[in-house]
């Protein structure tokens, strides 16, 4: 059996909004609706673990009242970190269970649907599997920290270099995971360095596999991601 657990802890504060970025409207239904519905729309089998902070569930349940949502999914609660929380969401997953598990961002509501496939079917050999696209603009790296902070070149300040971009690569979700390897990663301690699923399995000590993630599937964060994702909706309704 196949899980996918679905992270959605954000507050929206990048959103300058009272409302968590999840629960915000696109073309007129709540992000994190539209992120479930696209898993629906992979497998109907696919068991879908729902991870939400208890002091959010409340006002989410209120909103699939008003939504007449109906996706089954099981809840989990939220953790301290997103490691954590994904913790709380593998300990609804049998501790025998064989087969793949996902973990996706909530407010990325545009996996294509063939690279969510391409990523299961892919993790059942190579257990580990990260969807990623191109850098498409140049890339500096700051070499001394630090950015100028007005027009002015300031002695020390702004120092950078321009790397290659071909060797780079942005990642996106779901990563997919043998579900006994993301299991037993998931066992180690918390570390800093844990900035998504991979990092977790790859401290582990097991290798990552790299397969197209798709341009659409952005991360929402700021208004501005918003009007991009209204944009989407917009031009996949046309």
């Amino acid at each position: 059996m196949d899980y996918i657990i679905i992270v959605a802890g954000g507050k929206g504060l990048r959103m300058g909004s009272d409302t968590p970025k999840q629960f915000l409207p696109i073309g007129g239904k709540p992000v994190l609706m539209r992120t479930i519905e696209r898993f629906r729309e992979y497998s109907p089998e696919l068991t879908i673990i729902l991870v939400l902070p208890q002091a959010q569930q409340d006002y989410w349940a209120t909103l699939c009242r008003e939504y007449r949502f109906s996706v089954d999914y099981l809840l989990a609660n939220g953790g301290e970190t997103r490691f954590h929380s994904v913790q709380n969401g593998l300990s609804l997953i049998p501790d025998e269970a064989q087969g793949v598990v996902g973990v996706h961002d909530g407010v990325r509501p545009f996996p294509a649907v063939d690279v969510i496939r391409n990523c299961f079917e892919t993790a059942r050999a190579a257990k580990a599997v990260i969807p990623v696209v191109p850098v498409v603009e140049t890339l500096r790296k700051l070499t001394d920290g630090e950015l100028a902070t007005t027009g002015e070149q300031t002695a020390g300040k702004g120092g950078s270099l321009t790397v290659p971009r071909s060797d780079y690569r942005l990642v996106q979700t779901p990563q997919t995971f043998d579900i006994q390897l993301l299991k037993a990663a998931n066992r180690q301690p918390y570390n800093d360095s844990f900035t998504d699923d991979a990092s977790v399995v790859e401290s582990y000590g097991h290798g990552i596999t790299l397969v197209p993630g798709n341009r659409e599937n952005i991360k929402i964060t700021t208004p501005f991601d918003l009007t991009i994702a209204e944009a989407l909706l917009a031009e996949n309704s046309a």
